[in-house]
């Protein structure tokens, strides 16, 4: 009973019971076929309702909710967001399986747009519960239970439609289970005692375990080591705290101030204009908004084109394979690039603009081949590139914030995202503006990854011809800096 009392008091407690819930909430088997099944049979939708005016709903549902659940989600301390996802989720499924007609699959879509929106509690949770020293396992065990949870259900459904096993409407109700085990597990979940915003009771730099308990010198021991400055004693205490109250200055002040709500915002909307006064963080963040936007559509709507090129009714689709297959390649080309020794400060936006082009190449090759192999492989190598170039972005994003900054940038790459992309909807998706047809949206796609593609191309060239890497420029600030003191030491010496 004691050991049992000693791991729920763990890290390791709030971390299993995230990874149960993000596991089964991410199970969904019927995902990959959800255009079969509404163009099929048992909605008797047609494929211009579906991508006109049914999915375009999800993105004005995301955009209009994302900002009110990011901010609620920090004031509600992430546990109750977290159950309300699951319950959110499980009104998508019933009504998924249970409603017919257009305005009915429009709700369905707007409630999935409030589950997506909810999706910013996964990991906010996890960093309010989780020592700092621990957040790299406790983040990699709970992304890999989400990405196992995508691949799994991809594959489950595969196999289930393929052998025809069950039904959609049987598989619908299997998910609807799923996501009932994945609501007990966020209920089980312990509350937060803080929050990044709006109950942060611990110092400006103080890192916290969900418990209130601050670790300030670990974590200012950390912002040295990124500094990549070795020093002893007295004076590397010193140069340590001033590196990080510079860094977070604006932080520190805020909590002078108070904990209400108008200091809280006003304290997001300073951090949100020194962040991004940073070139690197700006250019990385660009990229993010621009990709993400491209990347959201073309997998919202790629069911269609698929379904155009080769009807279901007339061959075996293989949606949840390719979904899975392409699941794994990413995730391979993500854990991959970790091992990477490239100087990404420099060669990054080379490096965007060359498999940009790429993502826009395979695109261009599914819109025109006329082939639903082809489409298939085209989709893989879209999204794995994407997943590549997105890991890292988010390393060099990440490498100079802490993690409510990241937070804050991370929220704000998504919302811009989201614009971008309800304006692209609006215009040439919904059947309110120009309401094209999918070969002519996906040729639209693939123009617009190729623009990507020429913009950060050209940046690239002149970063890497015009300009020193940012770690060297650091480096040389450090020695002028250090130099600086030296002389002044010597100066005061003399006189004395």
């Amino acid at each position: 009973m004691e050991t049992l009392k000693r791991w729920m008091k763990d890290w390791k407690y709030p971390t299993s019971l995230l990874c149960i819930y993000g596991f089964f909430s991410t199970v969904k088997p019927l995902e990959p076929f959800l255009i079969p099944f509404l163009t099929g049979p048992d909605k008797n939708l047609t494929i211009e309702q579906v991508t006109n005016q049914i999915f375009p709903v999800w993105t004005y549902s995301y955009l209009t909710t994302l900002v009110p659940v990011f901010l609620l989600t920090d004031w509600l301390r992430y546990k109750p967001v977290a159950v309300f996802q699951c319950l959110a989720l499980f009104s998508t499924t019933a009504m998924l399986l249970w409603c017919n007609g257009v305005l009915e699959m429009q709700a369905m879509q707007f409630t999935y747009g409030v589950v997506t929106s909810c999706d910013v509690a996964y990991f906010t949770y996890l960093y309010s519960m989780v020592e700092l020293k621990h957040y790299l396992k406790a983040t990699s065990y709970c992304r890999t239970a989400q990405l196992l949870g995508y691949t799994v259900g991809s594959v489950l459904g595969q196999i289930l439609v393929s052998l025809e096993l069950m039904s959609y409407n049987n598989i619908l109700v299997f998910t609807l289970v799923l996501t009932g085990i994945a609501l007990i597990g966020s209920i089980l979940l312990p509350m937060p005692k803080t929050s990044m915003f709006f109950h942060k009771t611990r110092s400006a730099r103080g890192e916290t375990d969900g418990e209130g308990h601050v670790g300030i010198e670990e974590d200012l021991q950390s912002n040295g080591q990124k500094v990549g400055v070795e020093m002893d004693g007295a004076k590397q205490q010193q140069q340590i705290s001033e590196v990080s109250t510079e860094c977070d200055n604006t932080s520190a002040k805020s909590f002078k101030k108070g904990g209400g709500c108008c200091d809280v915002l006003l304290r997001l909307w300073r951090d949100f204009l020194q962040c991004f006064s940073s070139r690197t963080l700006l250019i990385w963040s660009v990229w993010w908004a621009l990709s993400t936007c491209g990347y959201n559509q073309t997998v919202n709507y790629v069911q269609s084109l698929w379904e155009y090129v080769e009807p279901s009714s007339n061959f075996t689709v293989y949606n949840g394979g390719v979904e899975a297959f392409s699941n794994l390649f990413g995730a391979g080309a993500a854990y991959g690039i970790g091992f990477s020794s490239a100087d990404w400060s420099r060669w990054g936006e080379l490096a965007l603009g060359v498999l940009s082009a790429l993502e826009g190449g395979a695109l261009f090759a599914m819109v025109f081949s006329g082939n639903i192999w082809v489409c298939y492989c085209g989709y893989i190598i879209f999204k794995s590139l994407y997943m590549l170039l997105i890991t890292i972005a988010m390393f060099q994003i990440a490498a100079g914030l802490n993690l409510e900054r990241y937070a804050l940038v991370f929220g704000a790459n998504t919302f811009c995202a989201l614009v971008l992309q309800t304006i692209i909807t609006s215009v040439v998706v919904d059947s309110g503006g120009l309401g094209v047809d999918i070969v002519t949206q996906f040729t639209i796609y693939a123009a617009y990854f190729s623009i990507i593609a020429l913009i950060f191309f050209l940046s690239g060239l002149y970063t890497a011809m015009c300009r020193k890497p940012e770690t060297e420029t650091l480096r040389e600030n450090l020695e002028e800096t250090f130099k600086a003191e030296d002389d002044s030491q010597i100066i005061i010496g003399t006189n004395f």
